[in-house]
């Protein structure tokens, strides 16, 4: 017998297990709208009426099991009584499915996130398919929030808090291996089990998880507090409680009412409720959309790379390729000098020693990753990137070179940060076929790829670099060519801001804390340092002929003494064990003047690149700038930060800087379409 209710099928078969298949309808995700979770409460009530030998939750969705609440709806609570209403019903209905009269499973295939998890907590047992598209966590604090409809609260009953509590505090996913090490769910199954697996328990169920030894002593109330402040002091590091207050709420939850269940769920939903009608959150789910929007650019099926050839094994260069071969690509890397080489694998090794598990993944990544000094690479890839130093005549050579030995149909890419595509196609015969695919540094950390085209740029071209970079696991943002593009174009008015403050005698320790105070994850002068001080140079002298932007003249005296940062251990800062030292009795001068000078600074070139149509829209001028830069990501970007703050307010204050500090402070005339809301 089966009955089917819009998105849940509901099936009862010979043994008396009822089946409970999610697969929403019109959609390739199954999330818990309002909708289902209606659906889900009636069956529960036939249920209640009718009980079978065992309930199982499974997806019908061929690649997910529940990627978690709805989050359009979370625009759509407007009171916070409305939110408490909404989650409260969600506790209610998960609290229905822990109370079922016969035992319940959960039975994962591919991801399950958020309240995907929390429904499987909900249940007595959990089973998840042991393959790599297998992720299981709860990853609320991303949107502002924390688990709401009891996830808090179960999570923290079996499992050891360290584990649970830096599961929600970080919102990072598991596998299915990592999720039953952890005691998240009771065990991993191969594909040709799982479904007899999760028979087997539901018909003869085990003992049910329970706490370990050390997770019950860590949750006593004396350890309980002191782990949680130790817990609230290393989050504060990355996230304080003033811009993320999320982190801070789930420690709150959990050290004030554990041992209560009743009282910790009611303050869980409150906790949520509250923290739901912030700014904050509204902004971080608008970041949640712009990733998805960049996701989706494109078609990753339409171009499937196989080889790819980097020429220049620098830091960039190098980097790339240790990436693309991380990613499963087979990757030749070129470069005259054998010693880049050298430290090129050197890197790699290192990438490769923390992102991969096994010593056979390692091994067969490094595999993978070639040296080719005589580029012998380039006829076969399918994808072909320069990322040599910014020299225009030493990028020409290059393609003269390599054009000739190309296969049809390869992408000829440049990860040039500030030179004009327009000005390297020159020396080519197929112009239509250079495309700008721009990393950041570090590249296995910065999600954001710019994908920079000219007005001769093939469409096909475009298309492909898109697919390509889907394809290695970043966010492509299709940008116009322009001298610096739109990531570096904004970052670096902002960057001369901090070095002219520095230069007028402001301490590199204020300028930096006034920056991490508006939210950014590093100081400008500290990220100098790391970008280094060379590089910055360079870039800033292309956009200074480009926009007139005045480069300081201490930046060059930097550069000229050889202290480029980081990589020579003395730049702004002075470095040790790759830490800058910093003064911590400096004088902080006015904080509000630097933020001002420098936020406006970001602002103003943000709205010039709105003007000049560097990108298609605002929306995708916030994406690139929050996933190129880190731009406060709970700010929305600097569009919808401008917005929040109000248009107006801002022109007048600028004005009045502009007056005081020079006309680079006067708002641009993109500023009008920044105010405008249709």
């Amino acid at each position: 017998m089966s009955t089917v209710i819009t998105d849940w099928h509901s099936q009862r078969d010979d043994d008396g297990i009822l089946w409970l298949i999610l697969d929403q309808h019109g959609t390739t995700t199954n999330v818990l709208s309002i909708s289902v979770l209606e659906q889900l409460d009636s069956l529960l009530d036939e249920i209640d009426n009718n009980p079978p030998q065992a309930v199982i939750f499974r997806s019908g969705k061929p690649k997910g099991f529940i990627a978690g609440a709805d989050v359009k709806e979370f625009l759509d609570v407007t009171t916070t009584q409305e939110a408490l209403i909404m989650i409260k019903r969600g506790q209610a209905l998960f609290s229905r499915i822990a109370a079922l009269p016969c035992p319940s499973v959960a039975l994962i295939e591919g991801f399950c996130m958020g309240g995907g998890t929390e429904l499987a907590l909900a249940c007595d047992y959990r089973l998840a398919l042991d393959d790599a598209g297998t992720r299981i966590g709860l990853p609320e604090v991303k949107l502002g929030i924390h688990p709401a409809y009891g996830g808090l609260v179960r999570s923290t009953a079996i499992i050891n808090p360290l584990k649970s509590l830096e599961l929600m505090l970080s919102g990072r996913n598991l596998t299915a291996r990592a999720a039953s090490a952890m005691g998240l769910i009771d065990s991993a199954q191969p594909q040709r089990q799982i479904e007899r697996a999760a028979r087997q328990i539901a018909l003869s169920p085990p003992s049910k998880q329970e706490m370990p030894l050390l997770g019950k002593i860590l949750s006593l109330p004396g350890i309980r507090n002191l782990l949680a402040e130790f817990m609230r002091k290393q989050v504060a590091k990355k996230a304080p409680r003033q811009h993320y207050p999320a982190p801070s709420a789930i420690l709150d939850v959990w050290a004030n009412y554990y041992g209560n269940s009743k009282r910790m769920m009611e303050e869980e939903a409150n906790s949520v409720a509250r923290l739901i009608q912030g700014d904050k959150v509204r902004s971080l789910v608008r970041v949640f959309f712009l990733q998805t929007r960049l996701k989706g650019l494109g078609d990753k099926k339409s171009f499937t790379p196989r080889h790819i050839h980097i020429i220049g094994a620098g830091t960039m260069g190098g980097d790339i390729a240790s990436w693309c071969a991380l990613r499963g690509f087979n990757v030749t890397l070129q470069d005259r000098e054998a010693k880049s080489l050298s430290h090129a694998f050197k890197r790699a090794h290192q990438l490769f020693g923390k992102r991969l598990k096994t010593t056979a993944e390692r091994n067969a990544a490094l595999d993978r990753l070639i040296p080719d000094i005589n580029g012998d690479g380039v006829a076969h890839a399918d994808v072909v990137i320069e990322a040599i130093f910014e020299d225009i005549d030493a990028k020409h050579a290059i393609y003269r070179d390599v054009e000739p030995r190309m296969k049809p149909g390869a992408v000829l890419a440049t990860n040039t940060s500030s030179i004009p595509l327009e000005t390297l196609a020159t020396v080519l015969q197929e112009p239509d076929r250079l495309v700008g695919i721009h990393f950041f540094n570090p590249v296995a950390m910065m999600p954001l790829v710019e994908i920079v085209k000219t007005e001769s740029s093939s469409e096909q071209t475009i298309q492909n670099a898109i697919a390509f970079t889907q394809h290695i696991g970043k966010l492509p943002l299709p940008v116009r060519s322009s001298p610096g593009f739109l990531v570096n174009r904004i970052l670096m008015p902002y960057l001369v801001e901090a070095f002219t403050l520095y230069d007028e005698g402001v301490a590199a320790e204020a300028i930096d804390k006034a920056a991490t105070d508006f939210g950014m994850p590093m100081g400008p002068v500290e990220l100098a340092d790391t970008v280094g001080l060379d590089i910055c140079q360079s870039v800033a002298e292309n956009l200074s002929e480009a926009f007139g932007i005045e480069v300081p003249a201490g930046l060059k005296k930097f550069v000229d003494s050889k202290q480029l940062g980081k990589k020579s251990g003395r730049g702004f800062y002075q470095y040790k064990k790759g830490k800058p030292i910093k003064d911590k009795d400096v004088d902080l001068g006015d904080q509000k003047m630097i933020q001002n000078r420098l936020i406006f600074r970001f602002l103003n070139e943000a709205a010039a690149c709105l003007q000049e149509e560097i990108v298609a829209d605002k929306d995708l001028l916030d994406a690139g700038i929050i996933f190129g830069t880190g731009f406060a990501p709970f700010r929305g970007g600097p569009m919808n930060h401008s917005l929040q703050q109000g248009v107006e307010s801002i022109l007048q204050s600028m004005t009045e800087y502009a007056g005081k500090y020079g006309e680079r402070f006067a708002p641009v005339d993109g500023w009008s379409l920044v105010a405008d809301k249709s």
